[in-house]
């Protein structure tokens, strides 16, 4: 929303959760939970030209721990492509991820890759199931889309368990830390770029409508580089233990992004030595 904003764009949020580092967002966000179709449908406006979905239960292990957050994320995009429907929106743009390309013997991934044999947990199906969905609204009732991939999205605002928060918070109390996969290999990719590709897309959409993207920075980072370079530059005394990784986990991913690259003119900037220091300065403050 900042970005959009920032640029000028007329933009209302859909959030049951306020935003605590920018207040001035709350009041172009109506308080709405996506898994309530009727609170849905009466709170969009149905004047919107184009509807970005980014909600999700977006912790992969937390899923495989509790199936039921699955479901939630397969609610919320059914009722958002329901609504879209209903109130004839005609484009939308669906954040989707890495995870639908599993586990195969490849390490760097393109768009044509994901297969549902590859479904390797709950937050896997319910995002190959909302491409799926996407794709069925596109078929049947004419909705235009994008569909974005993204990998490990980190940086400021997040102050969830996903790894790099989490592995800053342990870090500064010299907690021990654990790294699940002693060769899990990941791409990250900082907020501002994913943002970029966002936006760009949007300004593009026209011409670039009902593709997949890879949003990534196209090179991977191993967790143990990543919790031993953290505890680096926090000058931290934690112990870093590895074990095995944890079922349901994607083990190696790079993205392939020179689609997004060709058609976006996507050119993400911030590589995992500067965005790890970006980060930093963002939670230590």
């Amino acid at each position: 929303m900042e970005r959009l904003l920032g640029l000028e764009h007329e933009v209302v949020g859909l959030d049951f959760v306020k935003n605590e580092w920018n207040e001035s967002l709350n009041d172009k966000t109506l308080d709405v939970d996506l898994r309530d179709l009727e609170a849905t449908l009466q709170a969009v406006p149905a004047d919107i030209d184009i509807v970005v979905h980014l909600a999700a239960n977006a912790r992969v292990y937390d899923l495989v721990v509790e199936p039921q957050l699955a479901m939630d994320n397969m609610l919320t995009v059914f009722n958002i492509l329901e609504t879209v429907r209903q109130k004839k929106i005609p484009k939308l743009c669906f954040a989707s991820s890495r995870e639908v390309y599993g586990n195969s013997e490849k390490e760097i991934h393109n768009e044509d890759e994901s297969y549902v044999k590859n479904c390797e947990s709950p937050y896997t199906a319910s995002k190959i199931t909302g491409e799926a969905l996407v794709h069925s609204y596109s078929q049947c009732y004419g909705l235009e889309f994008l569909i974005y991939r993204f990998s490990n999205v980190y940086g400021k605002y997040d102050q969830s368990d996903r790894v790099i928060p989490l592995f800053i918070r342990k870090l500064q109390k010299n907690e021990p830390i654990v790294v699940f996969g002693k060769d899990k290999l990941l791409d990250f990719t900082y907020i501002d770029d994913t943002v970029s590709g966002i936006v760009s897309s949007l300004e593009r959409f026209d011409e670039v409508k009902n593709r997949v993207f890879n949003l990534a920075f196209g090179k991977g980072t191993s967790i143990l580089f990543l919790a031993e370079r953290l505890k680096e530059l926090l000058k931290s005394e934690s112990e870093i233990s590895v074990e095995e990784s944890r079922i349901g986990e994607v083990i190696r991913f790079i993205a392939d992004v020179a689609q997004a690259k060709e058609a976006l003119d996507y050119d993400p900037q911030v590589g995992i030595e500067e965005g790890l220091k970006k980060s930093l300065e963002w939670y230590l403050k």
